[in-house]
């Protein structure tokens, strides 16, 4: 038997080996990322990622597919020579999609293209300008104030150019064509929770659904860019999307150990909301948000005229942490713990929908327990308790409440209704 973490551990590494490459929301460092993904799942189930290059230039909805962005490498010395940053030593400090640039400016000039966190003094802040272009560099404002006057030599060695935008997905069919959507992005550079647990998490997942022996549902797997890749893989697929999906939940921040999130759908009533906050609702630290509060790519899967039944999850909610979009957001902030308690939530979610159904007893009034062998066959002060999820889930059966509306009537963790469900099949008691 593994030790208690041991998939945390395996999710925490694979995250390791995403945290330095250089990402943004085009090019290479989006398709070594997947490649690196895509080997894990392989290794383990013979899957693979089927990826998809969309043409800079190409009209997706009321965007337009940017081009491509190459970095090789940016750094500002000074006139000794003496490099005072340089992004081989932190990718954030480069501008994200930068201009080209290769000039002596002083030191007013400088301050002009260089970017910090005046909140956070000691940070490297994470910025981007996708669409509009500049040139520019990022460190944290105690270094800034502290340059002397003089020249400094800036370079950013970059080009954009005409190229594509990269998405990828794995199907992974079940028994019916009804479909679980989960999905993450790949667009950010160095940093651990905000970029690189959630496509961690869902590589683990595809190998988890993919050992499932019995799927019920067809489960849809979909890496992107943020925003520009999902309104870019919405354009493509978003009919196919509305025929098929259940429920869908966007992975966001998942590798920390404080409190459990859930951003709820546009109006809070879909089945991916009933669903996750009936697993969440067993857990003492959780925090549930609006859809007021939404920042990830459950904002496009929800717009109006897409109107899928998706939600967030993240442990720490996006923008809510210190660390969010800066260099503290490295690989101590996130553990194999915080990746375990994430990975054991969505499994639990993943078994709860495979078991959601509407149950209908088949008995007329209740059932006889003891003659199946589920009931204490000595009545006792107390001897009920243990099977009262079951009676509580039998009286509740009528064939018009799934598994989670049970939950929420009886109060019992689904955890515990599954246990019942199974129970009940195995007795021929329940049908659905």
């Amino acid at each position: 038997m593994g030790t208690e973490n041991e998939t945390g551990k395996r999710i925490y590494d694979l995250a390791g080996k995403m945290f330095p490459i250089t990402r943004s929301i085009t090019g290479d460092g989006v398709r070594q990322t997947l490649k690196i993904l895509d080997n894990y799942i392989s290794e383990g189930t013979g899957r693979h990622f089927e990826l998809t290059e969309v043409p800079s230039g190409t009209q997706v909805f009321d965007w337009t597919v940017p081009k491509e962005w190459k970095i090789r490498t940016a750094y500002i010395e000074n006139e000794k020579g003496e490099r005072i940053i340089d992004m081989e030593k932190c990718n954030l400090h480069v501008l994200g999609y930068s201009l080209p640039v290769d000039e002596w400016v002083s030191l007013d000039e400088l301050k002009e293209h260089v970017y910090t966190q005046a909140d956070q003094p000691d940070l490297i802040p994470y910025v981007t300008s996708y669409y509009k272009e500049r040139w520019g560099f990022c460190m944290s404002k105690n270094q800034l104030d502290s340059l002397p006057e003089g020249k400094y030599h800036t370079v950013v060695d970059s080009e954009l150019f005409d190229g594509s935008l990269t998405y990828a997905e794995c199907v992974i069919p079940g028994k019916s064509d009804r479909e679980l959507l989960i999905t993450s992005y790949t667009c950010h550079p160095s940093m651990a929770n905000n970029e690189c647990s959630g496509p961690a998490l869902l590589a683990e997942l595809i190998r988890y659904v993919d050992s499932l022996p019995d799927r019920k549902y067809t489960y849809r797997f979909v890496l992107n860019p943020e925003t520009i890749g999902s309104i870019t893989y919405l354009s493509r697929n978003y009919k196919k999307l509305q025929e098929k999906t259940d429920a869908g939940i966007v992975l966001s921040c998942v590798g920390d150990d404080r409190e459990y999130s859930i951003i709820r759908s546009r109006y809070g009533n879909t089945l991916a909301d009933r669903s996750l906050e009936g697993v969440l609702k067993d857990l003492p630290d959780h925090k549930t948000y609006s859809f007021l509060e939404r920042g990830s790519d459950e904002r496009q899967y929800n717009a109006p005229g897409i109107d899928l039944p998706v939600v967030g999850f993240c442990r720490s909610k996006y923008g809510m942490y210190p660390e969010y979009h800066t260099s503290a957001d490295d690989m101590s902030l996130v553990s194999p713990e915080g990746f375990e308690g994430s990975y054991r939530l969505m499994t639990g979610w993943i078994n709860a929908m495979e078991h959601n159904e509407k149950y209908l007893i088949k008995v007329l009034c209740e059932p006889q327990l003891g003659k199946r062998g589920l009931y204490p066959t000595v009545s006792k002060k107390g001897s009920y308790d243990e099977v009262a999820a079951m009676r509580h889930f039998i009286a509740y059966a009528d064939g018009r409440n799934d598994l989670f509306e049970i939950s929420e009537l009886t109060g019992a963790p689904l955890e515990k209704l599954i246990e019942v469900t199974d129970t009940l099949k195995d007795s021929g008691l329940i049908e659905w």
